[in-house]
Order: structure tokens, then sequence, then C-alpha cells
């Protein structure tokens, strides 16, 4: 019951090499509005691994309190009020999540403006291509979090039943199968997530490539193609 390392794939940071002080071209400035949508999920990136752990946390929590009886109520109830101490932590860094998706996606409006004036027929239709896909990836992060959240309310739901002593055992197993398929959801939509993610860095390569700017590409160890 819970997601393990889902967000996989990440942005690819590419930084321009200017050889002039001169005005820049509509080119140059489409480059700078895409790598400043890429910044602006900086804080996206780093709630990563805090998720991470706090789901392993809550997992751990769980596992203990399935191990008990309920001639062990007092602590499954005190079990149960730190798990859902936890999600509240997860759901926290699930807010800031989509606050950073929403500012990128702001940037990424005015590189999609910019492409739109854009004169060369060939570029221009190889960035309405990445404009295309990076909106089918945000549209897939936006399915991604409300998923997580119904995920985070239905377990959230599961720990205050375990605070009863009369709880039915049918009521919980149905709850735990909601949570259960809620995560299959979940994890649906981040596999669609990181696909897009990896077409649209391989497409913004390609667009550079044809608009022959000189850039590099910044390595970076959280967007290695391998998600657990």
């Amino acid at each position: 019951m819970k997601r393990l390392q889902t967000i996989g794939f990440i942005l690819v940071i590419c930084l321009i090499l200017l050889t002039s002080c001169s005005g820049k071209s509509t080119e140059e400035k489409i480059h700078s509005q895409l790598e400043e949508a890429v910044n602006k999920e900086e804080v996206f990136e780093e709630q990563q691994e805090p998720i991470t752990d706090l789901e392993k946390k809550e997992q751990e929590l769980y596992n203990q309190i399935i191990d008990l009886s309920m001639d062990d109520f007092d602590k499954i109830k005190n079990l149960s009020e730190k798990a859902i101490n936890v999600i509240n932590e997860r759901s926290d860094k699930i807010a800031s999540e989509k606050d950073s998706m929403e500012s990128s996606k702001e940037a990424f409006k005015q590189a999609e403006e910019l492409i739109s004036k854009l004169k060369d027929s060939k570029l221009k239709k190889k960035g309405q291509e990445l404009v295309k896909v990076m909106n089918k990836r945000y549209d897939a992060y936006s399915k991604l979090n409300k998923a997580y959240n119904t995920s985070l309310k239905l377990e959230k739901e599961m720990y205050n039943m375990l605070q009863k002593e009369d709880i039915e055992q049918k009521k919980l197993t149905n709850k735990i199968e909601s949570i259960n398929q809620s995560y299959e959801k979940v994890l649906n939509n981040n596999k669609k997530f990181n696909e897009y993610t990896v077409e649209y860095n391989a497409i913004k390569k390609d667009f550079y490539k044809l608009a022959e700017m000189d850039v590099n590409y910044e390595d970076n160890p959280a967007g290695d193609d391998s998600a657990e």
C-alpha cells in the first residue's frame, strides 16, 4: 500500500554556449524559457527522496500493526496515529511537488508562445511536437497527483478505522482493496509521466540540434533512465 519511488525520470538541463553578446534570437529566448521550466522543477525533484523515505516509514508502521492482535489495541492505536502523522507529512511534500510543477508549466507557456512565432517551418514543427509532448507530461502529472492524494485520503481513513475497537473486518478489507486499486492508478499515471519525460528530453535535444544551438547537456544522477 504505497508508492515506491514512482517518479523515476526528470528533465535534462541544457546549457547554451553563447558565442556573442548581441541580442537574443527567438531560438535563444526559447532555450531560456525551456530551461527555466526545468529549473522550476527543482523543488519537485527535491521532494522525491523524502517522499520515498516517508512511504517506507509508513509501510513499517503498517507492518507492525498487522502483526498485532486486538489484545494489543493500545499499540495499534498508537501506531495508527503515528502513521497518520506520516501521511500528513507526505501530503505536505506532495503539495510542494505540485506547486513546483505548476510553476514549471507557467514558464513553459512562455516558451510555447515563442515557438508559435518561429519562421523556420521545420523548426516550428519540431517545437510544436515538443509542446504537445510536454503538455501531455503536465497532464499525466496532474492525474498522478490526483490519484496519489486520493490514496493518501483512503489511507488516513483506514488508520482512523484501526483506532476503533469495534471495527468490522469486512469494512477494513474493503478499504484496503480501495487503497490498492488507487495505487494502481498512481503507478499507471506515473508510468505515463516517466514516458513523456523521456520523450520530451529526446525531442528537446532534436530541437536544439535543428536550431543549430551549441548546448551542453548537464548530467544529473536523478535523471538515470532506470527506475525502481
